[in-house]
């Protein structure tokens, strides 16, 4: 099956790599996939490097490729407007975002347009639910990360990381208010694979959040997790088993953080549990088969 791929992210962020690692997890079932991304953007570097396709992520291409293609899969709220436009095959739309979907006469045409949604959380699901999408359209698909066969083991020596993100709704400002509360140094990482080799704790503090893989990428890592209780984030930190989840505010948080550092035998478990969590829901398998299925229900539809 020939899949063709849209994302017009500028920057490389958590729904990128997705795309990524959904192109290479197709290959290695036997698909061909060709993508059209914003040129000269990391992702479209990054497919290139990896032997892909890449044309630009235009309405003229996506108007001339899409009748190769047996599907067309949009990756973001963009792509969905241009295969809404252009395609001439059908297409399925990925909904990663946690705010509503809004409603307006062109808005319920471009939704109409789509065979199939695949939501990034049981949340997303409910979001587009609200939106009157018909439940029967709507597949929960969760992003996928990589388990690495060794970790590093816990120390509360090493310092708390947190992503570096100057987004008004990524909490950045919350994370230092609790970090000055607790009296602890925080690293905001703007290179997660790398500094959660060397981290106590990942503080994963947001106004708003579909899923939360950078969460899911910590928790891989054997890295315990404080997040907020908000989106999809109790999907990927069940509360007490996978992570500490905490309402948004810096009392709360540095109260977490305090508990999780004090306390080895916590830590331990939280990391261990998150990993086994991981592993049962976040897979790579999983996403493949889970795609695979929701392009075969967009066919027969």
């Amino acid at each position: 099956m020939r899949i063709l791929h849209v994302d017009t992210g500028k920057e490389m962020r958590g729904g990128q790599h997705q795309v990524l690692l959904l192109l290479e997890a197709l290959r290695s079932a036997g698909h061909d996939s060709l993508l059209l991304a914003c040129c000269d953007s990391p992702l479209w570097h990054a497919a290139r490097a990896a032997g892909f396709l890449v044309h630009p992520a235009t309405y003229f291409d996506l108007w001339r490729q899409s009748p190769n293609a047996k599907l067309v899969h949009a990756h973001d709220a963009h792509a969905h407007t241009t295969a809404a436009l252009a395609a001439r095959c059908r297409f399925v739309v990925s909904r990663r975002v946690a705010f509503p979907v809004r409603s307006s006469l062109l808005s319920d045409w471009k939704y109409g347009r789509a065979s199939r949604f695949l939501a990034v959380s049981r949340f997303v699901r409910a979001q587009l639910e609200a939106a009157r999408i018909p439940a029967a359209k709507i597949d929960v698909i969760y992003d996928a990360v990589d388990l690495p066969a060794r970790i590093t083991e816990w120390n509360p020596d090493h310092p708390l990381v947190a992503l570096a993100s100057r987004d008004p709704r990524k909490g950045r400002d919350l994370v230092e208010q609790a970090a000055a509360l607790a009296g602890v140094r925080v690293l905001f990482s703007s290179d997660l694979a790398s500094d959660l080799h060397r981290a106590s704790l990942f503080v994963y503090i947001t106004r708003s959040e579909g899923l939360g893989s950078a969460a899911l990428l910590a928790m891989s890592r054997g890295v315990p997790v404080i997040a907020s209780e908000i989106g999809g984030l109790p999907e990927v930190c069940v509360n007490e088993f996978s992570g500490i989840l905490v309402p948004n505010e810096p009392g709360a948080i540095a109260a977490a953080i305090n508990r999780v550092r004090s306390d080895a035998v916590l830590a331990r478990r939280l990391a261990s549990n998150a990993r086994a969590h991981v592993a049962a829901h976040f897979t790579t398998s999983n996403l493949l088969h889970a795609t695979l299925a929701a392009y075969e229900r967009a066919l027969a539809s």
